[in-house]
Parts: structure tokens; sequence; C-alpha cells
């Protein structure tokens, strides 16, 4: 069995150029085939750790991606007793100016660059790590932390695919690791207000709900002159690590690798970590997931590097008959009877009737916690209790976008078992939860 993600050098096999939507679904019988090792896990203690942070002052802090992790790294080493220690990257422009910029901060005079992730885990003494590498990475980089020993922030959604979300949570609960999510809405005061109320039943029973998690993206421009051709500084057969491989393209690189399905998933899954984890929390489902995911339309990109759905609509069905339509709009509404109704976006809550907003939770009512979302995850290191937006949590609410792409992609409507996490009757449709890795990489 497999014990660790390893690419030994740079002769690594290269698959065909491109991953349109058609090759996407075709890659299906190939990931049906391949599947993912189960994680066989290396306990902290074997790695010179005891798996588990001291209870000090001093918590070390590292992160891998300075693009999308810079942001969640600097306001956690914003907290008290944060040491800035370990800084990765592949760009080693960005690298060697970012850990310049970090030993200016008065916790960072001891910042060290590492050019790959497996370097910093094994040298730099960290206790905990922000991960902020694009999606196709999440799994491999965050099993690889856990077994670490390290506590981890990672950013949402947990996983380019559902099978390497499971695993991500299995790594962090048998090494006992503290997660935090970048679902940091949950520390929003509009969408506490509006989970209060909606938990509270004040809008009754709810009868459905709409997660609109955005659509439509702005292209990166016409092909590069630099097409095929990285620079120097860029370790560009590193930064495509396990995803299959395409000729660097510089319109991809630090953003809009979003749009393009062997990166990403689209703002579907760029933004289900936000709107539909918000109406997870609505309706008191984070730990399970819909019965049933219908596809309802989807308009995809065709504009190489992208290929993700610019608009798109599904519907979900769970076990007790609630209905959540998610699509490219933006904000969660809960509908409730009576006509009530709560909608929530960031910088905005509106209700009927506009009384409800007025509502303030008692001591003996539900009561969304009222906490930094990253001083949240840097307390939870230190006491080990959970955070605002654990491992479970994420995977389940990621696990929506997940089946809804699913869904999108086949043109067929997905039963699902939340318990045993598996698609009924449909191998092709199944095959879609888990990653094909390019070779030498594994899980």
């Amino acid at each position: 069995m497999t014990t660790n993600a390893i690419s030994p050098d740079k002769t690594t096999t290269r698959a065909t150029p491109g991953l349109s939507r058609r090759g996407f679904l075709q890659k299906a019988g190939l990931a049906l085939a391949a599947g993912v090792t189960a994680p066989a896990f290396v306990p902290a203690s074997a790695l010179g750790r005891d798996g588990h942070t001291a209870p000090s002052n001093r918590i070390a802090l590292g992160v891998v991606g300075l693009v999308q992790g810079w942001d969640g790294f600097h306001k956690c080493a914003g907290a008290a007793g944060v040491e800035a220690v370990g800084l990765c990257d592949v760009n080693a422009k960005r690298l060697d100016s970012r850990v310049r910029e970090t030993r200016g901060w008065k916790n960072g005079k001891s910042a060290v660059g590492y050019p790959d992730f497996r370097e910093m885990f094994a040298s730099a003494k960290l206790d905990a790590v922000v991960l902020g590498a694009p999606d196709h990475w999440h799994g491999i980089m965050a099993v690889a932390a856990a077994r670490a020993g390290l506590d981890i922030y990672g950013e949402k959604p947990l996983a380019h695919t559902l099978a390497e979300g499971r695993a991500i949570v299995e790594a962090v609960k048998q090494h006992a690791r503290v997660w935090q999510t970048g679902s940091w809405q949950r520390s929003g005061g509009e969408f506490r207000k509006a989970i209060n109320i909606v938990r509270n039943g004040l809008i009754g029973k709810i009868t459905r709900v709409e997660a609109g998690t955005l659509g439509a993206f702005h292209n990166a421009g016409p092909q590069p002159a630099d097409f095929g051709k990285p620079p120097a500084h860029l370790d560009y057969d590193m930064w495509v690590g396990p995803a299959q491989w395409i000729p660097y393209d510089s319109r991809i690189i630090d953003f809009h690798w979003r749009w393009n399905l062997n990166f990403g998933g689209g703002n579907l899954m760029d933004w289900v970590g936000h709107h539909v984890d918000i109406a997870h929390w609505g309706i008191n489902k984070d730990h399970t997931g819909p019965v049933q995911i219908k596809g309802i339309k989807a308009k995809w990109a065709t504009d190489y590097p992208f290929d993700a759905q610019r608009t798109y609509e599904y519907e979900c069905t769970y076990a007790d008959g609630l209905v959540m339509r998610v699509n490219s709009g933006r904000g969660t509404k809960f509908f409730g009877e009576d006509g009530k109704w709560v909608y929530v976006d960031r910088g905005r809550v509106d209700a009927r009737p506009k009384k409800l907003l007025n509502f303030v939770p008692g001591p003996n009512d539900f009561q969304a916690y009222d906490r930094n979302h990253w001083h949240n995850f840097i307390d939870c290191v230190r006491t080990r209790r959970e955070t605002i937006a654990p491992v479970e949590t994420a995977h389940r609410s990621a696990s929506v976008g997940h089946l809804g792409h699913i869904a999108l992609l086949t043109g067929r409507t997905i039963h699902w078992d939340p318990e045993t996490e598996t698609i009924k009757n449909d191998p092709a449709a199944s095959a879609f939860l888990k990653p094909v890795y390019r070779s030498p990489w594994v899980l």
C-alpha cells in the first residue's frame, strides 16, 4: 500500500495536452479503473512529532501557495503568539518576495522559503499550516499535512473530487488534527443573523432553499505569446503536479485555473464552500447530503483553456423531502411557511416579514458563534476544540457541488447514498467521484 505522495524527478509521463469537457467525460472509465488508493497513515510520532501541539504561547505557522493562501496566512499570523516560519510556492520570484516581506514582521524574522511543500513539512518544525494551493492539489497536500502532525487551515472547496474529500476527513480524524475551512462566511455578522432566524424556527418549517454559487467568469484574454513556455522562475511541472498535463498557458496560472476542469470546478466549486455551506448550516445538514441530484441546465465554456460551466442549475433532494436548488445566481435564500423567507449575501440580509431582522437569540435559543474566523483556528490549535468550519462540515458542503457537477456533466439524475457515499447503479457517474492522478503522484 502506498504511504506517501512523491514525484521523485521531472521525468514524468505527460498525458495528451488539453482536457476539454469531452476529454473529461472520456476520463471517467480510466478514473473508475484507477480509483484512489486508501490512505496509509504514518503516525506523527514517526516523523518526530507527538501528534499534538504543545500548550504554549508560540505556534509556528507555515503556508503553501502564496496567492490564495497569503490572505489566510497573514490573518492567522496576526493572532497573538503566532510565528511565521515557513513559506512555500513554486514561483521562485514570488516566494523570495514574500519571505522578505514576512521577515519584516515582528513575528516573522525567522521565516524560510521552500519550493516544495514536502521539504517544508519535514524541515520547518511547524505546528500548523495554511493550504492555499489550487484545487487539484488539495487532496495530496492536506493528507500529507495531517500525516506530518500539522493542524490545517484549508481553503475551500475541501477537495477537487469527492473521494479526495473523504480521504482528507479520515486523515484529519486519524491523526487528531485541528481543521478550519476557509468558509469564512460562517463568521460574518449578516450570515449569523440569518442562521439565527432560520435555526430558531422563526420562518417555520423550511420548505425549500436556493443557493447561488455564481456563474459567468471573465476570460483572461487571447492566447499569450508565452504559450507552452513557462518562465524560468516557475516550476510548472510541480504546479501541474497530480493533474493531467497541459502545455503552459499564463492565462490559467494564479487565478483563472478555476475555469479549467483539470485544475478547478468553475464558480460552482469555487463558491460551494460559501453559499451552499451557509445553506447546509441553516437546514442542519452539516453531516449528511442529498439523496437525489438532478441537473436542469448548464452552459459550458468552449474557449480553450476554459471549459467549466458558465451558467447552471440543478436540484438536490434530501431524505426528509427538503429540496435545495443550486444555480449560478448569488446568495442563499430559505423559504419557510406562510410566505416567510430569509435571504443573505455578503453585506446584505433581508426577510419577510421585516420584523424578523430584529430577532436577538435568548439564552435558550440556538445562537451562531461570533468569532474571528482565522483567530478561531489559532485558538483551537491551542485548545484542541472543534473549529467554526470543521473538516466533515466542509466535505458535506463540497459534496453538493461535486454531485451537481457530475449530474450536469453526465446529463443524468444521480441517486446518492450519503451514508456510504456511493452513487447507486451508475458506474460511469461513479467514476467522477475519484481523481485520475498523473504518474507518479498518488494519495
